[in-house]
């Protein structure tokens, strides 16, 4: 790995607003960073998408955090974690964190037998929540479950419609006839269905990973000396690949976006 610069950028980037989520218990750990935030909002969901799609979608990406220096980058976003991490894991010169392989140990060392995991198609369809666990703990039985509808319901801001709640209730009831002691929220969307999921179950038996990753990213950078300790000016930079008026709308559900989004052609 190239020599990296503490006052260097972290880049975050999902398929669309979810990934702020992430960011915004990033920032809360690590309030003197630079952020540099990109939603591939022209690709949105990522869920159904080929490999060679989210590669090609990704190395856009990646590549032009390179060129914007980063320090690091997130993977704020379940499916690249799971479907591409291990191809591109190695041919960049920043830290990369991908949100299932740095929060599987987490979850591994939780004192239960089943764990229930909702995710989009793609994270289902690869297995990497089971694969991932497994590495470290085998006992626990793992039952993932594909979510049709639910990123579009967060981002078309959906959540109050009746017909919403009872897709997202329905699928809840499939869930639980797993009988399972946790439930992950397994896509960076899905964290915003909580007070819904709220009215059916227990919120403690839900699981937010990016509060894991945030954490996981935080000891990481201590533990490397990347974490920016200057108080001098830091920059936010937000990005869309279409539509940055429709992110920013749809992203303040989740984060506090000052200033203006651009449009990016990657």
């Amino acid at each position: 790995m190239s020599i990296l610069s503490t006052n260097s950028p972290i880049g975050f980037f999902d398929s669309g607003v979810g990934g702020l989520t992430v960011l915004d218990k990033v920032k809360k750990l690590l309030p003197n960073e630079n952020y540099i935030f990109i939603g591939d909002t022209k690709h949105v969901p990522y869920g159904d998408k080929t490999k060679e799609q989210l590669l090609e979608y990704s190395k856009n990406i990646l590549d032009y955090f390179q060129e914007r220096s980063c320090k690091a980058v997130v993977m704020a976003c379940n499916t690249t974690s799971s479907v591409i991490y291990n191809d591109i894991k190695d041919k960049y010169g920043f830290k990369l964190y991908p949100v299932v392989q740095s929060v599987a140990k987490v979850l591994s060392e939780l004192d239960i037998q089943r764990l229930g995991i909702f995710a989009t198609k793609a994270t289902i369809n690869s297995n990497s929540y089971n694969k991932e666990i497994a590495k470290y703990n085998d006992k626990i039985k793992v039952f993932g479950q594909y979510c049709s509808q639910w990123v579009n319901i967060v981002e078309n801001n959906l959540t109050d419609k009746d017909e919403s709640i009872q897709i997202i209730k329905s699928d809840l009831d499939r869930m639980l006839e797993n009988t399972p002691d946790k439930i992950v929220l397994g896509c960076t969307h899905y964290p915003y269905l909580l007070p819904v999921l709220a009215k059916f179950e227990n919120k403690d038996k839900f699981i937010d990973p990016a509060i894991y990753l945030a954490e996981y990213i935080y000891k990481d950078l201590k533990e490397n000396n990347l974490i920016n300790q200057s108080t001098d000016d830091k920059f936010e930079e937000f990005y869309s690949t279409s539509n940055p008026e429709k992110f920013k709308n749809s992203g303040k559900m989740f984060y506090d976006i000052k200033g203006k989004v651009e449009l990016i052609n990657l």
